[in-house]
C-alpha cells in the first residue's frame, strides 16, 4: 500500500479514530528508537511555559479537559 493510499484510508477514519491514530504512530516512532529532536525555540518555550505553571500552578488545566475541548470543537 503507498503512502497516498493510506492518506485516504485514514482520512475516511472518524476524527476519534484519526486523533488516535496519530497518538499511536508518535508514540510507537519514540519507542522504536527514533530520535525525535527539538529545536532551541522548542526548548526554550518548554523551559519558558514550565517555569509559568511553577510559578502559577493553578492555572494548568487537566489533559482530560483540553482533550474534551478540543474534540467538543472540531465536532462543531
Amino acid at each position: 500500500m503507498d503512502y497516498q493510499s493510506v492518506l485516504r484510508a485514514v482520512e475516511s477514519l472518524p476524527i476519534d479514530d484519526r486523533i488516535r491514530l496519530v497518538q499511536d504512530v508518535w508514540d510507537r516512532l519514540g519507542n522504536q528508537g527514533a530520535e525525535l529532536e527539538l529545536t532551541e525555540e522548542m526548548k526554550a518555550e518548554l523551559d519558558r511555559r514550565v517555569e509559568e505553571l511553577d510559578r502559577n500552578p493553578e492555572a494548568g488545566i487537566p489533559w482530560e479537559v483540553v482533550k474534551a475541548r478540543a474534540l467538543e470543537r472540531i465536532r462543531r
